[in-house]
């Protein structure tokens, strides 16, 4: 963790930022709401329950949600950790407001104290140590949920957690998690010690704290607009793996302005124009359905991504029919047939099952057969769009052509994670692709790395081979398409900006950055 400890400090302000930023908004609106409520007895059921339905809606699908009216970045985690936050603190305003002892209120009340005096001297101040309980809930939940936010580019420590998930690196995952950790339980235990003197230090607290919220935003916000107006969206794993970001960025000298976000989400976010370049696919649908223009690698970076089940020893053993039945698609899926494929998915919303028997289907092969019950062969798959096709085309082709059963566990979280399940005999195939074979999942030396790079056989022979020495698993015939990673960016843009290859960039970018 030291070699990243500058950026551990960074993302920890930053998810500071987003929590105190956040649960200001909710306690300058909770708070009041939750006072007006006790007013207005009749719509407290509505209201409470309004807020509490908030609560159930999982926090990715919150942030799905708000992507398309909010766009990319800070503003949709924090509105997403406002709503996250109003529950607790409007239900515990109320409450506390309404537990105060009647007693106490009439003889207020007979001292001729008016509603608001009433309000301000002695309900609020004898709530008080409640409503504050429910700020200290909802400050806990915040640096929690703010974790998530790092999938739509808020920053965060949530962005090397992901990372560590992507890669199977528990040291990385650790980096995100013990800070946000160290984070929440400091935070809490700092709210445990003002709580029962809130009565007292509520001034004093009030001060501070708006201050701190007011000076992280700046840290929070001004960012996101500021720059030189050219972001790239990179998933996490893209941004640490051997053929990804950094490497990329020393070959072709390149300084981008960058936010890591969800594969799903990454094209949406080039469509809509809150991003200017993603690391995609060749294969993609979204290519096309969007308008998209891949950017020619002028200095061969990536290497061949051939996609090819990758399948465990003992599987194997126990079934050598399988191979047989996978080796019936082999070399039949082009990147143009794998391309319409994903892209009938995508934006056809034809499922991913469909879509594999029809193609099966177009091969003349069988896409139903009575099935065994028993063994159940576990196909896994990453999570994105060609993942899910590939399985379904390799569990409907272990089905129909053995007879055994078969069952999928898909969108699995990066390379790693399926490989080792893989090992572990928890799946006993997957589609992986040569490329993420030679520079992920095998220590290949750099000179055979460099030797043999840019050609597609020597590739797929070398994975093949070392695979097997290393390791109990065996990868099949490939399928014939080269999934190979490419940069794109809007077709209009690359036209008005001149920008057809990846090398464009650098005279591109050093343009619009401002003279020292």
């Amino acid at each position: 963790m030291l070699e990243h400890r500058e950026e551990i400090g960074v993302q920890t302000v930053e998810h500071l930022g987003l929590t105190l930023t956040a649960l200001a908004a909710a306690s300058l609106a909770g708070i009041p709401t939750g006072l007006l409520l006790t007013r207005w007895k009749r719509f407290s059921g509505p209201a409470l329950a309004f807020v509490g339905v908030i609560q159930t809606i999982p926090s990715l699908a919150l942030l799905g949600f708000l992507l398309p009216w909010l766009g990319i970045g800070v503003i949709p985690a924090i509105v997403a950790l406002f709503l996250y936050a109003l529950l607790p603190i409007v239900r515990n305003t109320y409450i506390g407001v309404e537990e105060v002892d009647p007693a106490v209120k009439e003889a207020a009340r007979g001292m001729g104290m008016t509603g608001f005096q009433m309000l301000a001297r002695v309900e609020l101040p004898l709530a008080a140590p409640v409503i504050f309980a429910g700020v200290r809930t909802a400050t806990v939940i915040g640096v929690g949920v703010a974790t998530l936010s790092a999938l739509i580019g808020s920053g965060g420590l949530g962005e090397f957690i992901f990372r560590g998930i992507a890669l199977n690196n528990p040291h990385m995952i650790l980096a995100g998690a013990m800070p946000a950790a160290m984070l929440a339980m400091g935070l809490d235990a700092l709210l445990a010690w003002i709580q029962p003197r809130i009565r007292r230090l509520l001034k004093p607290f009030a001060i501070v704290f708006a201050l701190t919220s007011i000076a992280l935003v700046p840290m929070v916000i001004v960012p996101a607009f500021t720059g030189t107006g050219f972001l790239a969206a990179f998933p996490t794993e893209f941004m640490e793996r051997a053929d990804g970001y950094r490497a990329m960025s020393q070959i072709y000298d390149l300084e981008l302005e960058t936010t890591e976000m969800d594969v799903g989400l990454m094209y949406q976010a080039l469509k809509e124009g809150q991003v200017d370049l993603i690391s995609g696919f060749s294969t993609d649908g979204r290519i096309q359905a969007f308008d998209l223009q891949v950017l020619e690698d002028d200095k061969h970076y990536f290497p061949p991504y051939e996609a090819a089940p990758l399948i465990n020893g003992e599987t194997l053993r126990r079934h050598p029919e399988i191979s047989e039945a996978l080796n019936l698609v082999s070399g039949k899926i082009s990147n143009f047939e794998m391309a319409q494929m994903n892209f009938r998915v995508d934006e056809d919303h034809a499922t991913p099952r469909q879509v594999a028997k029809d193609f099966l289907e177009s091969l003349g092969l069988q896409t139903s057969m009575d099935r065994e019950e028993e063994p159940t062969i576990v196909i896994g798959s990453k999570s994105f769009t060609e993942q899910f096709v590939l399985a379904e085309i390799i569990g409907l082709l272990i089905e129909n052509q053995t007879g055994l059963s078969v069952e999928l566990t898909t969108g699995l979280a990066g390379t790693q994670i399926c490989f080792e399940a893989l090992v572990a005999g928890e799946i006993d195939v997957y589609p992986e692709y040569t490329g993420t074979g030679l520079l992920v999942l095998l220590d290949t030396d750099d000179n055979t790395r460099e030797r043999i790079l840019r050609d597609p056989d020597q590739v797929y022979e070398h994975v093949r081979s070392e695979q097997a020495r290393i390791s109990d698993v065996h990868w099949l015939a490939p399928f014939g398409f080269n999934n190979t990673y490419a940069l794109m960016m809007r077709r209009k843009d690359s036209e008005q900006f001149g920008i057809r290859t990846i090398s464009d960039l650098q005279p591109f970018l050093r343009s619009r950055r401002p003279a020292k």
